[in-house]
């Protein structure tokens, strides 16, 4: 298509329909387009369908904020600072949301299956365990796999017996392709290419799987300096649609040579908002209570921010305290 169109955030999220289904960049505690989805909170988003190879602190935002109606994917936590999304489990205890599980490499299976324009993708992974019992199939037992949703498959999966080298059943996991890609990156060329400063996680599948993809920056510098390197980009700008430039987008998560994830941060949100009530209560301090990111940062305030400012010789902050053995 050629250059991607450089739009505000505001702009960003108003093109997000209700009932669109989104996938996002990042891992855990790392690179995901927060800003985004505190804006998609703003705007009054809802009946979203999310589909994740391991959800985190974006997710549990989305969930206990109410945007969410379906979900789908493998994981969803914080690693030490959170191990359980209890949003997510609190919705999905009062049905408010949707589940559907995968294990890992399913949903890796199927996110890889979007990007490369197959139907499915094969594999023995998990046969014999419970995600694959069909009383336990989320989206089945809601009515939802009736073929009027296009980004629903019909079937969670099928098994086939291998017909080439006779090594038995295999399962066929569909694909999924969802409407959006919301992507976050620290760098950002004049021309759309992309590049993360460390593991790349699934991003380059979530880039070419979505029908449209948002990428929310750091900063936008020239092009010829990321062709230097080309081993080190993920995506050229004929993948992206549209460009966000927007300082800090990532936080409370890291993004590697630019900040650390904010650990006290998303301890205290993991503990604090078990209850709906006490969710409400930090979405009004630091969601809906602020009018924009620039607000939000101003509130975290200068001395916080600069604590998690990444040494650009180690790729993270010196001044963060860490544990100690």
């Amino acid at each position: 298509m050629g250059v991607p169109k450089i739009i505000t955030l505001q702009e960003a999220v108003g093109l997000i329909s209700d009932g669109d289904c989104l996938a996002f960049s990042g891992f855990t505690i790392w690179r995901r387009p927060v800003a985004m989805c505190y804006e998609i909170l703003r705007q009054g988003k809802k009946d979203l369908h999310l589909f994740e190879v391991q959800g985190g602190f974006h997710s549990e935002v989305l969930i206990g904020g109410g945007a969410v109606k379906l979900w789908e994917g493998s994981w969803l936590a914080q690693e030490i600072l959170g191990k359980t999304g209890v949003n997510m489990s609190r919705k999905q205890s009062e049905k408010k949301v949707i589940v559907d599980d995968y294990s890992h490499g399913h949903a890796v299976g199927r996110i890889m299956a979007g990007s490369i324009g197959v139907p499915f993708f094969p594999t023995a992974l998990a046969m014999g365990t419970d995600i694959l019992n069909p009383a336990f199939d989320g989206f089945a037992n809601a009515g939802l796999r009736d073929g009027s949703h296009p980004k629903i498959a019909k079937e969670k999966y099928t098994i086939v017996k291998d017909p080439f080298y006779d090594m038995g059943e295999l399962l066929l996991m569909p694909a999924i392709n969802p409407n959006w890609g919301l992507v976050y990156a620290p760098m950002v060329g004049t021309e759309g290419t992309v590049r993360v400063l460390a593991q790349s996680y699934n991003d380059q599948d979530v880039i070419k799987a979505c029908d449209k993809v948002i990428v929310i920056c750091e900063e936008i510098v020239p092009d010829e300096f990321l062709r230097r390197e080309p081993t080190q980009n993920i995506a050229s700008g004929y993948e992206i649609d549209y460009i966000v430039v927007c300082p800090w987008a990532a936080h409370p998560t890291g993004s590697q040579y630019y900040y650390d994830t904010d650990a006290d941060f998303l301890r205290g949100f993991n503990a604090s908002t078990k209850k709906q009530d006490a969710f409400d209560k930090f979405a009004e301090e630091y969601i809906y209570g602020v009018e924009d990111h620039y607000e939000y940062l101003d509130k975290l305030g200068v001395k916080r921010l600069e604590t998690l400012r990444a040494s650009q010789a180690t790729g993270y902050s010196s001044r963060v305290k860490r544990g100690t053995r």
